[in-house]
């Protein structure tokens, strides 16, 4: 009977318990509330996969707009050189002559 705690030990030891699982309790609720809803966590997900499909979208959209506007810039050269090709090389027979 000497090995078995005696009351006061008991509820001593009981209390250190129930403080011990309090603090454990603490620090869980404490990480606990850094953590994202599922749900929150879902809609931003959905969120930015609507606004990286929009990105993509408007840079495709800008590309084929580039490109048309080159295609623009080169074919109004080439008008012009052939417009004013004619006129260039009458000026340049009549100082010749």
């Amino acid at each position: 009977m000497a090995d078995e705690p005696s009351n006061g030990e008991l509820g001593r030891l009981i209390q250190a318990m129930r403080t011990d699982m309090r603090e454990d309790m603490d620090q869980l609720n404490r990480r606990l509330d850094k953590v994202v809803p599922l749900d929150v966590y879902t809609i931003e997900k959905n969120g930015l996969s609507e606004r990286v499909t929009a990105l993509e979208t408007q840079r495709k959209e800008d590309s084929e707009r580039l490109v048309a506007t080159r295609r623009w810039m080169i074919a109004t050269v080439i008008t012009v050189v052939v417009a004013v090709l004619p006129y260039l090389a009458s000026i340049v027979k009549g100082a010749s002559a």
